[in-house]
This record gives structure tokens, sequence and C-alpha cells, in this order.
């Protein structure tokens, strides 16, 4: 049995943080769904507010500390990233975009990422659209469909007839990304005979919540 290698990146300022809280929902969803189809799965949470100074420095400097360089070579190799930060005058952090910024442009090339986002009110769920798929995009990673914005109300409540709710959006979420990482994984391995992939379009439409 593979081991598949997941990283959730948090940029969350506080201790504990609604951003670390929604990245470990969203790893625990996926953790379950590959689970369920039988792959072994490693996650490891790498926490921006920890590496502030280093990254700091290095933007500075142009040399990454031993720390921070783990931390960036931890993410380029994973095998999905799941990237969660909180919303700051209606974009990403600074903290969670310098970090990006130390990433080689080729490095998250083809690399399953799901975003996600923290803030306190629901107006700013277009940051999902407007720069985090941009950001991912220019850095040629496979950006999971659902993407998952939770506003401070989101917690604690399962939504109504017409707004579905946080869990259920995580779970979806979760879903979709562990598929594209398993597919995309099994590609990479040759595990997957080309004849007898599925497309991820017909497995996502396969996807049954609980």
């Amino acid at each position: 049995m593979r081991t598949l290698k997941l990283v959730a990146v948090s940029a969350g300022l506080s201790s504990p943080s609604s951003t670390r809280l929604l990245a470990d929902r969203l790893a625990q969803a996926a953790r379950h769904r590959l689970a369920e189809q039988e792959y072994a799965v490693d996650v490891e949470v790498v926490e921006l507010r920890d590496l502030a100074v280093d990254i700091a420095n290095n933007l500075v400097t142009g040399f990454p500390s031993e720390r921070l360089q783990g931390a960036i070579d931890t993410v380029t190799g994973a095998d999905g990233v799941i990237a969660v930060t909180p919303v700051f005058t209606a974009s990403y952090s600074g903290l969670f975009k310098s970090f990006f910024d130390l990433i080689d442009p080729a490095a998250l090339t083809g690399t399953p990422v799901l975003i996600a986002a923290t803030g306190g009110t629901a107006r700013h769920s277009l940051v999902l659209d407007h720069a985090l798929r941009p950001l991912f995009a220019y850095l040629r990673a496979q950006t999971a469909p659902t993407a998952v914005y939770a506003a401070s109300e989101d917690w604690g409540t399962g939504g109504d007839a017409y707004t579905e709710g946080l869990p259920s959006r995580i779970t979806r979420a979760g879903e979709e990304f562990a598929t594209l990482v398993a597919t995309t994984a099994d590609r990479r391995s040759g595990e997957t005979d080309t004849e007898e992939i599925v497309p991820f379009e017909k497995q996502l439409a396969d996807l049954r919540l609980d």
C-alpha cells in the first residue's frame, strides 16, 4: 500500500485559530476519503506563524533558514496541498503570499491543491476566486473544483434548506480533493493503466456525501 502525503499550510496568526481549525477539518475529510479507497495517508501541517521571521529574513537576504527550507521542501514534495489563509483587506494574508513567493514557480506543477479561507464576514468569500485561484494557476498547480470559505457565523451551523452548511462543504471539498490526489498520484507512479483511468469529472459525479 502506497502512502500519500498531504500537507496543510495554515496562515492563521493566532493560536488557536479558525484558519488552523479549517485546515485540520479539510485534511480530516480528505484522509477519510482516501482511507475508504485503501490508501495510507500521512498528514503534516505547516504553521506559517512559526516561520514569520524566517520568511521575512529570506525575503531580504535571499537565503532561507534550515527550518524554512524544510517547510518549503515539505510542501513541494507533497502529493497534495491544502492551503488556508485568513482574509485581510479583501485578499490573502501577507504572510501566506510571502511564503508562496519563496517557492519556485515550477515546484508545484501538477500538484493537487485545495484552497480555503476564513474571515469575519461572508462578503470576503470572493477571495477564493479573485486571489487564491489565480495564485495557484500561476504556480501551475491543479486546484480542486470546490474551495471553502468559512465566515465567523459559519462555525457551528449546519446550514438550512437554501444554504449548504460548512460541514457539508468541508466534506464535499475534501472528497473531491482526495479523488484528485489519488488520480494524480497513481498516474505519476504508473500504477494506473492509462486506458483504465476514470475521468476526474466522472469520479466527482460518483461522490456521495454521508
